[in-house]
């Protein structure tokens, strides 16, 4: 990390680990996920310092816990605490009932609520607080996501003038959209108040600085350049840049060439049938656009009948929010749409969709992308989408064909290589399903050496190397 700061402290609304109990004894170990495999081994190297709300309960003895996780991996925890009431309200209320689906351009889905807005603050300043409990002045403080947008400004009231960074990891909406937002500008301000802001796209970075244009006239456009532009507010010099996210493209390359995942791969392969298999993975979630997906698979059945028989669907649902209403309703959808589906096409020996409600172990999410010749990512909206990414790292064959819709961030990446499709068109994504079905191999493995080396060329280290580089506001785009 080239700059003038000695410490990396990373903030997020988790701390990157889980914390659970095995017959009486405590034990924490390392959180999984990308943004843990990206960060860890820098705060490694810089013995850093990441904070976040520990999700567990207040009987763990965090101290003891913390303490063993710091002489492992050589990097610090800080736990900022959350009451029931605080996660009902910032967490699940605010961060997922209003932010989350604004930001998806899902207005339909949103709730304002006052109280949620006022509970969001008080914690955003109770992690500010923490912040600048145990930072120094030669710390460089990079804040994670929509959770926790207005720790910068709380950081500001205490006293901190040291250069802070944010990295928004969901999309950022229209001005259209945001001006629903009945606290839009106290929003737009707050997020002013860093020295970084780092979206995933272009498009995202174009969408805030028309809203904040728009919404905050005293802002000045100083200057742009091709991955940030410069904005003056409030006698301050901010950058504003996109910095598309990604994975560890050769841990998921080796991991796809284990004896283990290969096994894997070959058994379900055989399991059903030899035919080419078609793969969703996803979190249960409204913008993911799993019905429109199973609305989609069956019209290529009905419109292309000689892949009857041919080809199956395996789709993996990670349960989430269980206990929300809303996703329950989806779930139950999905179960409809999926008995539909079966009821219509099975035939003895064959059965359309595999449909799969729960999680993966890592050799079996291995195994299903290797094996898999067809991926279908559809997402109403997304951030970046890491499936697509992980999808291209596991096809060492080079023979899958990645469907992707236009509305991830992963297609600005990917577009040349994949298939790509408007989730709402059902019958577009029908026709790609069978583009990619009939799919001759020389295009094939074209179109997959191609995706395969955007990923592996802009691969999750090269992302934060790309952001760190970035934090000094008059400093040079790099990548």
């Amino acid at each position: 990390m080239d700059n003038p700061y000695q410490r990396l402290v990373v903030v997020s609304n988790r701390l990157p680990i889980v914390v659970s109990q095995e017959d009486g004894d405590w034990q924490i170990k390392p959180g999984s996920g990308g943004l843990v495999t990206a960060l860890a081994p820098v705060l490694h190297e810089q013995r850093g310092l990441w904070i976040g709300w520990p999700g567990c309960s207040d009987e763990a003895p965090l101290d003891e816990l913390f303490s063993r996780f710091s002489r492992e991996q050589q990097y610090q925890l800080h736990g900022v605490t959350l009451t029931t009431e605080e996660v009902e309200k910032y967490y699940l209320g605010f961060s997922n009932e209003t932010l989350w689906p604004l930001f998806h351009d899902l207005l339909g889905h949103c709730h304002f609520n006052q109280e949620n807005w006022l509970c969001y603050g008080t914690v955003n300043r109770r992690f500010a607080e923490a912040i600048a409990e145990v930072s120094t002045k030669d710390d460089f403080i990079w804040i994670h996501d929509y959770q926790l947008a207005l720790v910068g400004s709380h950081l500001r009231d205490l006293g901190i003038r040291q250069s802070l960074a944010f990295f928004l990891h969901i999309p950022f909406p229209s001005p259209d959209l945001l001006r629903r937002l009945p606290w839009k500008t106290e929003l737009l301000r707050g997020l002013l108040d860093y020295d970084l802001i780092g979206f995933q796209t272009l498009r995202d970075r174009r969408n805030f600085l028309n809203s904040v244009l728009t919404m905050v006239p005293e802002t000045e456009v100083l200057s742009r350049h091709r991955y940030y532009t410069l904005l003056r507010y409030r006698d301050r010099t901010l950058k504003v840049g996109h910095f598309p996210i990604s994975i560890d493209f050769a841990q998921f390359d080796a991991a796809a060439r284990s004896p283990e995942v290969t096994d894997a791969a070959w058994y379900l392969h055989e399991h059903l049938g030899g035919r080419q298999l078609v793969l969703g993975i996803d979190r249960l979630d409204y913008t993911k656009g799993i019905p429109e997906r199973f609305l989609a698979f069956e019209r290529a059945l009905e419109k292309y009948p000689e892949m009857r028989k041919n080809l199956s669907l395996i789709q993996v649902v990670v349960p989430s929010r269980t206990d929300v209403a809303e996703y329950q309703q989806l779930k139950e959808e999905l179960d409809g749409l999926a008995g539909r589906i079966n009821g219509r096409f099975a035939e003895p020996g064959w059965m359309p969709l595999h449909y799969l409600y729960r999680s993966l172990d890592p050799v079996q999410l291995f195994a299903y992308y290797r094996t898999s010749e067809i991926a279908l990512v559809t997402p109403l909206r997304d951030g970046m989408n890491l499936v697509a990414k992980e999808y291209c790292a596991c096809s060492v064959e080079r023979k899958g064909v990645l469907i992707l819709s236009e509305f991830a961030g992963a297609a600005d990446q990917l577009g040349k290589g994949a298939l790509l499709v408007n989730p709402y068109d059902i019958e577009g994504t029908a026709d790609a399903i069978f583009q990619a079905y009939s799919m001759p191999e020389e295009e094939r493995l074209r179109r997959m050496t191609l995706l395969r080396a955007k990923v592996r060329r802009n691969n999750v280290h090269r992302w934060v190397g790309w952001f760190l580089a970035e934090t000094h506001p008059h400093g040079e785009p790099h990548g």
